[in-house]
């Protein structure tokens, strides 16, 4: 007599591109999720193995859905960039994020200062910041951490002359900036703030406009601009 062998199906794990709950909690945090994003994917552009995403869940246990964080913002060096709906780390050669920003909020500050940053540490996150847009929930508004041997330690804050608050990023190249309470990412090699395609159009506009004011002031002293 054979003995009989039942048969039972493994369920598949599933790991949730999304959890319904909307991107940012406020126009303010979208607004600075999009244009850090935005700013540094155009930065990294021609560096095919540099990913940079934001408000996507990160899993970092596999077998363990429950083991997902999800930053505003973070870089990945030594990750193929490409489209993901969600990043696994053991799909992605176990490389986690170098780079981490969070854009705080009141319903996100606790999280962000506790849970988060704890979370970040243990995955060996390099360097973690975070930026209040309204300037309630942070002091000082704009604050950096790096790690050393597991453990967070504050980035070094310089003033500008100007009154402009900078941090430096090891991890980008970069600066985060605070311009009169707005986050800016600065690119300290070429002494230029990081723009999106849309403030280039701008900046570029406004740089026109104003040659052509000045040449139709010079036009009316009987100075030709071009032979300038």
């Amino acid at each position: 007599m054979t003995a009989s062998v039942e048969y039972i199906p493994v369920t598949p794990i599933e790991y949730p591109d999304e959890d319904g709950k909307p991107m940012a909690e406020g126009d303010l945090q979208r607004k600075y999720l999009v244009y850090s994003t935005t700013v540094l994917d155009i930065y990294f552009q021609n560096r095919p193995n540099v990913y940079v995403a934001g408000n996507l869940f990160i899993y970092y246990e596999k077998g363990n859905p429950e083991s997902v964080v999800a930053p505003d913002v973070f870089v990945v060096f030594g990750a193929e960039k490409r489209d993901r709906g969600s990043y696994k780390t053991w799909e992605e050669n176990d490389k986690i994020p170098d780079f981490v920003l969070e854009i705080t909020s009141k319903t996100t500050r606790s999280k962000d200062q506790g849970a988060k940053k704890g979370i970040y540490a243990f995955l060996g996150v390099r360097e973690y910041f975070q930026y209040d847009p309204t300037g309630d929930y942070l002091n000082p508004q704009l604050q950096g951490l790096h790690l050393v041997e597991g453990n967070y330690f504050p980035v070094t804050t310089n003033t500008l002359p100007d009154g402009t608050v900078s941090l430096p990023s090891q991890v980008l190249g970069l600066e985060l900036r605070l311009e009169r309470g707005k986050l800016r990412f600065y690119n300290p090699a070429m002494g230029q703030t990081l723009l999106t395609h849309e403030e280039e159009t701008v900046a570029r506009q406004a740089a026109q406009e104003k040659a052509q004011r000045l040449a139709a002031k010079l036009r009316e002293l009987n100075i030709d601009p071009d032979s300038l």
